[in-house]
């Protein structure tokens, strides 16, 4: 990862509680700036606001470019030849409000949902002394942004699976997301976001940016259940894997049938070989993974720690794409493949 990307995660995301989880994973006291993003206890509302949301979306009318003659022109084109300016009437280019960055092209019923009236003014009544702000961030030049609403203290399992559960509000202003409440699971030894529902999909809340888009608390209450129920699932569904015993024999099993080697020599072959050679690691050797090796547990956190720490990004940046998957349902697609993996070779 580039400097550069870990000074834009150093200023453009806010983490809570390192009392509790200890700092981010991509903490640097050198690029923090003038006040660190690092809190011991929650983030103030007010802070998420100052130093994240201090920007809104705009709509801009989008015009194209047409060839005409020097009577009827507005410009002079790249080529020298003259052009006049053209309004397209159903469509419409969402900006930043600071920087002018555009962030898309959409149709003219694309509504935006502004970060500070979807991501903190709606998630306001949920907050009390119990219930606080434990992490924020934008990415992408301000196009997606997050806040994570969480308890103070962390719920350890009795094999001393430390986590945080938490309800994910995300959003974004290029189309990428949808407005989606979600309840996950941060595994604080690895700082993870896992599944709270780890063979199925969690529960969670979207609304579409349409011109009809209207966000009722009250469902997305009805549609996440309550932070304590999912503390509750997540810790029975974490102890039934601790206690489902994984032989050596099984665990090679799952490892072919994970990342199974070509025969032929080439660059599959490599990564193959490439990343049965990088669970085995954590699997025998890495503090957030094998305390809980000969498990189906340690197997979940080894796919898990492998795919949010040390599988080839491309396109993104790993906290982009680490975040993107969370909401979009990526860290339930890894949790649930992992374990119908695992349930086959335990039953062959």
């Amino acid at each position: 990862m580039s400097r550069e990307t870990l000074a834009i995660l150093n200023t453009s995301t806010l983490i809570g509680f390192t009392d509790k989880r200890g700092h981010a994973w991509h903490y640097r006291q050198e690029d923090q700036g003038e006040q660190s993003n690092h809190y011991p206890g929650a983030i103030p509302v007010a802070d998420v606001t100052r130093r994240l949301f201090d920007f809104t979306a705009e709509a801009r009318p989008v015009y194209v470019a047409l060839p005409t003659d020097l009577i009827t022109a507005d410009a002079i084109g790249p080529d020298g030849a003259p052009i006049r300016y053209a309004q397209v009437n159903d469509r419409q280019a969402i900006t930043h409000s600071r920087t002018g960055d555009v962030f898309g092209l959409f149709t003219d019923g694309y509504t935006i949902h502004q970060f500070g009236e979807w991501l903190v003014e709606s998630v306001s009544p949920l907050l009390s002394d119990t219930i606080t702000i434990g992490s924020a961030g934008v990415l992408r030049r301000g196009a997606v942004a997050w806040v994570s609403v969480e308890a103070p203290e962390n719920l350890t399992t009795r094999q001393g699976v430390e986590f945080r559960p938490n309800l994910l509000a995300a959003t974004s202003h290029d189309g990428s997301l949808a407005t989606t409440y979600k309840m996950v699971a941060t595994n604080v030894v690895c700082d993870n976001t896992m599944s709270t529902a780890l063979r199925e999909r969690g529960p969670q809340y979207k609304v579409k940016h349409s011109r009809y888009s209207q966000m009722r608390l009250e469902d997305a209450r009805d549609a996440l259940g309550l932070l304590e129920i999912t503390a509750d699932n997540f810790t029975a569904e974490v102890q039934a894997l601790c206690e489902q015993s994984v032989t050596d024999a099984q665990w090679s099993a799952f490892l072919a049938a994970t990342a199974p080697i070509p025969s032929r020599p080439g660059r599959a072959q490599t990564l193959a070989v490439t990343k049965q050679d990088a669970l085995r690691r954590l699997w025998n050797h890495d503090a957030r993974v094998s305390p809980w090796a000969r498990t189906a547990w340690g197997v979940v956190q080894a796919v898990n720690t492998y795919v949010h720490h040390e599988q080839t990004v491309r396109g993104a940046g790993r906290a982009e794409r680490n975040m993107q998957r969370a909401i979009t349902g990526g860290v339930d697609d890894l949790d649930r493949t992992t374990l119908t993996t695992l349930d086959r070779i335990l039953t062959a």
